[in-house]
Order: C-alpha cells, then sequence, then structure tokens
C-alpha cells in the first residue's frame, strides 16, 4: 500500500496531440476538509486506506497539492445535448489530474471534479456543490456494487465556499475514476473541424491501451466500433434491468468503454413508469426510461460519423445493426434471470411483457416487486395475498401468476435454488431519490455519518441487512415530489 505522495503516474493521454486538452492545474477550494473516502477505490491505486487521515489528504484530494506525478489537463470535446449539437464542450468544471498505475498494471484516470474554471467553462463557475458530488459518489458505487459498468468515486472534498446555483450552495469537490474518460465526443469535435488525423491518433490511442490484440489489425478500426456498439447495448440493457434512468444521455456523456458516465440528475424507479422522466430540466421527455435504448443508438450513429473515413459508411451501418439484437437478447437474459428462469423459451417475451403491463398499470413498486417473486412457490395454488396486496388488479394478476407458475414448472428448478438465484440478480436496495436526498440534507449540516451509512449499506445491495430494512421502503408521501436536475 501507497501513500498520495507515492502513486505512480504515467500519463499517456498527455503525451497526446495537445488541441485533444489544456493543461491546466486546479483551482484550490478555501479550507477544504474531506466528507468521504472511499476505501474500495483507494485500494484500485494500491493506495493506503489509513491515508485518509493524511493531515494533508483533503488538499491532495482537491487539487490544492498536486500528487508527485501528475499533469493536470482539462479534456476536449463537443456532442449532442438534448439532441442538439453544441460545437464545443469539454471538461468545464473538470480536470484530469493524471493516469495513476497501480501493480497490477491496471490504469486508472483521476478525474478531479469542481476543480474550478477551464477554457471550456464556457461562463460556467467551474465548481460543483456538495449536493451533487454526494449524488454521484453513492449513485457510482451503487451501480459498481449492481454489477453495472461505472466509473468509481474515491473521495468528497467540502469547503465553505459559496456556489450560486437555483440557491447559494457550499462547493465540493470529487475525484472519479475509470480506466478512460473519452467519450463519443471526443471524437465528434475532432471530426467536426476537419481534424481527421487527430481522430486516427485518438483511435489508436484507445485501442493501444484498452483493446491492444486489435493494435495493427487492418480492420481494428471496424472492430473497435463493432465492440463500442455491443458494450453500449449491454450496458443500457442492464440499465433497463434494474430500472435506472440516466438524466442527460448526450453523446458526450457516453464512455468509448461503454461505462456509466457523469451522474447528473439519475433515478431508479420506484412506482414502475415505462415513461418515468428523472430529469425536471428534460421538458420534453427525451431521455426518460423507455427512449434510453433508442438514444443509446443515435448517440452510437453520431459517433460513428465521427470516425468516417477510419470505417466506411457500410461499415458503420452494419455495426449498428449489431444494437438491436444485441440489446434485446441481454436483456431477455437479464430479465430471465430476474425471474428465475434458466432457458430461454419462445413464450418468454409475452410472460415478460404482461408482467410489466399489469405494474406499470398498478404504480408497482420495481425494485421490491422482483426481489418478492422468488418467494412464490412453484406448487402454489393460488397467487398469494402478499402479491396482491401489490397489484389490486386480481383476475388480470391471477391470469398472470398462473402462467408464470407453468413457466417455473417446466424447468423444475427447486425453490430453494430459484429464491437463491433471483435474490443474486434481484437487489433489496437501490438509491432511491428520497435517501441520497436525506443524505445530502444531513451533510448540509455537516453530519456525513448518512453518506457513510447508504454507501455501507449499497456495497451489498443484494444481501439481507435486516438493521437496514427501513432503507428498502418505497418513498414517503413527502418525498414523492422530490425532482432533480441538470444542476443535480
Amino acid at each position: 500500500m501507497v501513500s498520495f505522495r507515492d502513486i505512480r503516474f504515467d500519463n499517456s493521454y498527455a503525451r497526446l496531440h495537445p488541441s485533444l486538452f489544456e493543461v491546466v492545474s486546479p483551482t484550490p477550494l478555501s479550507n477544504p476538509y474531506l466528507i468521504a473516502f472511499n476505501p474500495d477505490a483507494a485500494a484500485l491505486l494500491d493506495l493506503d486506506p489509513e491515508a485518509r487521515d493524511d493531515p494533508d489528504a483533503a488538499a491532495y484530494l482537491s487539487g490544492a497539492i498536486r500528487l508527485p506525478g501528475a499533469e493536470p489537463v482539462a479534456m476536449l470535446y463537443a456532442g449532442h445535448q438534448f439532441g442538439v449539437w453544441v460545437p464545443q464542450l469539454g471538461d468545464g468544471r473538470a480536470i484530469l489530474l493524471g493516469q495513476a498505475v497501480n501493480s497490477r498494471g491496471e490504469r486508472w484516470d483521476l478525474h478531479l471534479k469542481g476543480a474550478g474554471q477551464t477554457r471550456f467553462s464556457r461562463m460556467g463557475d467551474g465548481r460543483a456543490v456538495l449536493r451533487s458530488t454526494i449524488r454521484e459518489y453513492l449513485a457510482s458505487e451503487a451501480m459498481h456494487a449492481l454489477g453495472i459498468a461505472t466509473t468509481r468515486a474515491l473521495a468528497i472534498v467540502g469547503s465553505d465556499d459559496p456556489v450560486y446555483r437555483e440557491t447559494p450552495e457550499t462547493a465540493a469537490t470529487l475525484i472519479r475514476m475509470a480506466p478512460s474518460h473519452v467519450r463519443f465526443g471526443s471524437f465528434q469535435v475532432l471530426a467536426a473541424r476537419g481534424l481527421h488525423p487527430r481522430v486516427t491518433e485518438l483511435a489508436d490511442y484507445v485501442i493501444g491501451e484498452h483493446q491492444p490484440d486489435l493494435t495493427g489489425a487492418p480492420d481494428r478500426y471496424r472492430l473497435w466500433l463493432e465492440g463500442i456498439v455491443e458494450r453500449t447495448a449491454d450496458l443500457i440493457a442492464r440499465w433497463t434491468a434494474v430500472g435506472f434512468a440516466h438524466g442527460v444521455l448526450n453523446t458526450d456523456n457516453m464512455s468509448v468503454l461503454g461505462l456509466t458516465l457523469d451522474y447528473g440528475p439519475y433515478g431508479f424507479m420506484e412506482e414502475y413508469d415505462p415513461g418515468f422522466i428523472c430529469n425536471h430540466s428534460d421538458d420534453h421527455g427525451r431521455y426518460a426510461f423507455d427512449r434510453q435504448p433508442a438514444i443509446g443508438l443515435w448517440n452510437l450513429a453520431r459517433f460513428a460519423e465521427s470516425l468516417i473515413p477510419l470505417v466506411s459508411a457500410e461499415e458503420a451501418n452494419l455495426a449498428l445493426e449489431r444494437y438491436p439484437s444485441r440489446f434485446q437478447a441481454s436483456y431477455a437474459e437479464l430479465m430471465r434471470a430476474k425471474l428465475g428462469l434458466t432457458t430461454a423459451r419462445d413464450e418468454d417475451a409475452a410472460l415478460v411483457g404482461e408482467m410489466l403491463a399489469i405494474m406499470a398499470a398498478n404504480r408497482v413498486d420495481f425494485t421490491r416487486w422482483f426481489r418478492s417473486l422468488g418467494d412464490l412457490p412453484r406448487d402454489a395454488a393460488a397467487t398469494p395475498e402478499w402479491l396482491r396486496t401489490m397489484v389490486p388488479d386480481g383476475e388480470r394478476l391471477d391470469r398472470w401468476v398462473g402462467q408464470y407458475l407453468d413457466r417455473l414448472r417446466v424447468e423444475a428448478v427447486p425453490d430453494r435454488e430459484r429464491q437463491a438465484a433471483t435474490r443474486g440478480v434481484n437487489p433489496k436496495y437501490v438509491l432511491r431519490n428520497y435517501l441520497a436526498h436525506q443524505a445530502i440534507e444531513r451533510a448540509q449540516s455537516k453530519d456525513y455519518s448518512e453518506i457513510e451509512r447508504l454507501w455501507s449499506l449499497l456495497r451489498h445491495p443484494y444481501d439481507e441487512q435486516p438493521e437496514m430494512d427501513r432503507y428498502a421502503s418505497p418513498a414517503p408521501a413527502w418525498a414523492r415530489d422530490l425532482a432533480v436536475s441538470c444542476s443535480s
């Protein structure tokens, strides 16, 4: 294990052409203090968990003291925001501090959000607020525990510096980690400016760093694009299966590695609503829950356009054609697992479709429904009362339960074995919006205990944690109108 001073850096991104970034240092916060430190993420850097007790920990983790070997840069990108082309975006409130290499040879970007202004800030203040850093810290770690590809969160550092959003708030920084923060928009901006040698350079860089087996292959760009299409389809299928909605699914928020990137407004489904809009700023519902799969393909198409002529238009179209079938196959497999089904049958799509229709009509709690289904005995003679309490429409529910039980009997998997399997894929605990809200409210009074409590809980979302059962409850009445927006 190492200290902050001994993290090993190999900043390959900073060796790329200078048109891809701005060399810039973080703007220090006043009197920074440590709010949260994630030992799981620290372990990925070989960083000693006791480093949180270093007197300079807050300064290192907020950029006030440069980590030895770091070479801070703000990354350039552009993108389609809510479907509208914006020709330059970039790291306007975040800075890539450097790329750390652990003892296993794994590379991790250390990306500091709330680091201050860069030339990409577009009149913004370059800061993040405590509220948004808490939401990202908890969500990214919750998603990781659910087995969904995501950036990770190392630490939150706070300050009493004022930041002005809808109302005055306090500043904070978050260090997030990923093997890469290169996004669709990183290529779009270069292609839009006619910088085709830079497109090639960046593509070769990403391939060399993350798919070195393709290096030098004559069809490497086509194969690389196909992989991005498939990883994106798998990612959004996993979001859909856990009821997660990404509120700002712009092309600049899409990772070429298929990671969940840029947690602003997001939401885990409570009452099932296929048209669920988690972002209060999304007036037209572009990024509603049931539109995410189609938006994923649309974003991929814009990304593929930026790779021409590395790939031909025909190759790009063929790669994109892989998306619908890959998404459907991945989603179907995930839903079968959630229902405790181990084989695929033609009638499964109708079984799932009718179940979701019942859930939508009765506003069933998404997470609790799937967690409960595993308790249904295969030889049940009738719909159990505990299931009826979720769905008042008894006649329709009875028909579906009968079909589901028939399907379970075809496989003849023992109830205990099926229950264990479904409890391993259907979480009991997710980061419901009201839980994050409560942690934020306490933190704004300098009580950070709820952040730690939620982090500990959500590390093990599938486990029974009886002392924490209240965290599995649906939102109380007072929380039903909580809204998050692009400032979140």
